[in-house]
């Protein structure tokens, strides 16, 4: 199994064009965690002024496969996941933080929380998600 570095996790996201629309950021890769970051902007929210659902899912995703991916190898695949949310986001930055439950030979079981930060520092669990990673490796 290849290790993947910060600078170069920082690297495959950064080739994902939905990450850069986003404007995803990785700000801890290693060890088993991996942590993406999101700044909260207008289009980023839903009709209430809430950031949209489908941001926190993409977060989740890819905090999960990025953390299994430093147990797995570089070449991961998300087998699946679920999310609840559990109030309402809103503040700053969006910042998920996924670390892997459980590695086999070729799968993970990674667990997510997702909180957003206010201009305060403060931060509120927002939605927590779990999922499975596959290794892509070939057989």
């Amino acid at each position: 199994m290849t290790e993947l570095s910060f600078g170069a996790a920082q690297r495959v996201l950064d080739s994902q064009p939905f990450s850069g629309l986003i404007g995803a950021r990785i700000t801890e890769f290693g060890d088993g965690v991996a942590v993406l970051e999101v700044d909260v902007r207008e289009e980023l929210t839903q009709q209430n002024g809430f950031l949209h659902g489908g941001v926190l899912s993409y977060a989740a995703d890819n905090a999960l496969t990025f953390a299994a991916g430093t147990t797995l190898g570089p070449a991961v695949l998300t087998g699946g996941f679920s999310i609840q949310y559990l109030r309402p986001a809103s503040g700053r930055t969006l910042t998920a933080r996924a670390e892997v439950v459980h590695t086999g030979r070729r799968q993970a079981v990674v667990r997510c929380d997702l909180h957003t930060v206010n201009e305060e520092g403060d931060a509120t669990l927002c939605a927590v998600a779990q999922g499975t990673v596959l290794s892509a490796r070939p057989t």
